[in-house]
């Protein structure tokens, strides 16, 4: 399967003028064409609400592997361990 080009999609959208109104004013403010602060804020919002998701659906097919990787030892990371020892910049 082929990926498509990074614009090639298109989606439309209909709303009320006010609302269109809103999305001008905010473009406006953010020095940005309303497409582009529209593709922006919809791929933020979007990510944020998949991450924000309290369940996750693991294929039954990849359940086993999933548990042994979730049962697996943890690992040190020595970067991480050092950056936790040390006093936070609030603290100093």
């Amino acid at each position: 399967m082929t990926k498509p080009d990074a614009r090639s999609c298109v989606v439309n959208v209909r709303m009320n003028c006010d609302e269109l109104a809103l999305l001008r004013a905010a473009a406006a403010q953010a020095r940005t064409q309303i497409r582009d602060f529209v593709r922006r804020a919809t791929i933020e919002a979007a990510e944020m609400d998949v991450l924000n998701r309290s369940k996750v659906a693991i294929p039954a097919e990849r359940s086993e592997a999933f548990e042994a990787w979730a049962a697996r030892p943890a690992e040190n990371v020595p970067g991480l361990e050092q950056l936790l020892r040390r006093k936070p910049t609030w603290e100093r």
